[in-house]
């Protein structure tokens, strides 16, 4: 309807077109006249959003992801938010491109070590898979005295062995 048009809320679609003025200018950013987005109070709101929203008509998210671009120039995921947030994401997040999901899946005292919980490190429990390798330090050392007595032993659950 014609009373969407500059309402004060940027409508999709067909209202937010050139032809209709970017919603009447409901979907124009102050300061980035080229950047039409859904939402244009997310622009510069401090918290990192993809797709159209970091590009430079937007001037990557009002700078919100001015140092998220910079310091993984290759990291291309949905939440770039998720990056850096304490937690470890999967995926693509978990990946060199990405730092390691920001960090997020970096276990302290092995650099090389790139697991989804690194909180399973060093635990008390040995874990199978990737956390029972030399990059990470045999399970931080909860594998290892399993690993010295059943060296060709290769199963799911080694934490079930003598328990």
């Amino acid at each position: 309807s014609p009373s969407n048009i500059g309402d004060g809320e940027c409508d999709v679609g067909d209202y937010n077109t050139e032809a209709c003025g970017w919603d009447g200018g409901d979907c124009v950013v102050e300061g980035y006249p080229n950047c039409h987005v859904v939402l244009p109070s997310s622009i510069g709101d401090g918290k990192c959003d993809d797709g159209v929203y970091s590009t430079e008509a937007c001037g990557f998210d009002g700078g919100d992801c001015t140092e998220l671009n910079e310091k993984y120039p290759d990291c291309d995921v949905d939440s770039p938010s998720n990056i850096g947030d304490g937690e470890c994401d999967v995926g693509d997040y978990n990946t060199e491109a990405c730092g390691w999901d920001g960090g997020d899946c970096v276990v302290e005292g092995y650099p090389n070590c790139h697991v989804v919980l690194p909180s399973s490190i060093g635990d008390g429990k040995c874990d199978d898979g990737v956390y029972s390798t030399e990059a990470c330090g045999f399970d931080g050392g909860d594998c290892t005295e399993l690993n010295e007595k059943y060296p060709d032993c290769d199963v799911d659950s080694p934490s079930n062995i003598g328990d």
